[in-house]
Parts: C-alpha cells; sequence; structure tokens
C-alpha cells in the first residue's frame, strides 16, 4: 500500500482554508497520474512540536501508481511548489505539506532517498488516526505494529480529532 500525508494549517490566498487547499490538493496529485484508492476523514492537531501556530487539518491517502518512490515524491513537491510551498525551516507553519509515508513494505537503504517509511510517522497521530481510517490492518514495515497498536503507545496529549 502507498501512503501519502496531506497537512495544511495556513489558508492559501488562491485555495482557501486547509480543508479545501486539500481539496485541490488530491485533484492535483490525480492529474498527475497517482489515482486515489481510499482516503481518511480530515482531522484536526496541534502544532507539532506545541506553538502558537495555528491548527492542522491532516488525512492520509492511499495510491495506486507506476511511479517509483522517488519520482512519486517528485510530484508530490511538483503539488506543493504550486501551492507557493517553499521549504525552508522545520515544522513552519505551511498552506500544504505531502509526504510520502509508506511505499509497499520498502524500507529504505541508510542514505537512500526518500526515506521509507517516513522517519517520524509511528509517533504521529495526526498520521496514525487516518491512517487507521484506511488501512486498519496496515503495519509499519520497520517496527511489524499495526497503526492502532502505534496509536495505542502514543502520549496521551498527542491527539488527532477527526473534524466529522
Amino acid at each position: 500500500m502507498i501512503l501519502i500525508g496531506l497537512g495544511a494549517n495556513l489558508v492559501s490566498p488562491e485555495f482557501g482554508a486547509p480543508p479545501d487547499s486539500l481539496e485541490t490538493a488530491l485533484r492535483l496529485i490525480a492529474e498527475r497520474g497517482p489515482r486515489i484508492v481510499a482516503r481518511s476523514r480530515w482531522y484536526r492537531s496541534a502544532p507539532v512540536p506545541p506553538s502558537d501556530q495555528p491548527w492542522f487539518v491532516n488525512g492520509v491517502v492511499a495510491v495506486e501508481t507506476v511511479l517509483a518512490p522517488a519520482a512519486l515524491l517528485e510530484v508530490l513537491h511538483a503539488v506543493e511548489a504550486r501551492f507557493g510551498r517553499v521549504r525552508r525551516e522545520r515544522n513552519a507553519a505551511r498552506v500544504l505539506d505531502l509526504d510520502l509515508l509508506a511505499y509497499d513494505e520498502r524500507v529504505s537503504a541508510e542514505g537512500e532517498v526518500p526515506i521509507l517509511p517516513h522517519p517520524r510517522l509511528h509517533e504521529r497521530a495526526f498520521v496514525l488516526r487516518p491512517l487507521a481510517d484506511i488501512a486498519r490492518d496496515w503495519r509499519h514495515p520497520r517496527l511489524g505494529r499495526t497503526a492502532w497498536a502505534l496509536i495505542a503507545d502514543l502520549p496521551p496529549d498527542v491527539k488527532a480529532e477527526p473534524m466529522c
């Protein structure tokens, strides 16, 4: 299963509020070839690490594609660029964030790009909760644990709330 994480916490002047921006991002991803086969509902989550920036809207989609992981990551970065995303500092507020979370059971070798599975996937409720929505039996390729088992290990203050 190929999984992509989506997030936004700033209004895009062109695409609107985070939920609207994320919907547009899904359309743009699909226009570039990957076929979305499952999608979670949207979740609200506090910024990580805690800060005074706005809360995020997050989700996860499963896609099918013939693209190799590096080529798929290029597609995601092209969509981010379409939104004006410039990667300057880690954990900054953003109009769009797209992450390649997992590509089937692949585990990257040291120094390989992209890093698979995403190195912080198992620590983030805003990834694990929506992932569990669409892939109940998915197992982390490196840790061998389900999304629900990983959610159970999260500290109680690490949360993601469904928007509806």
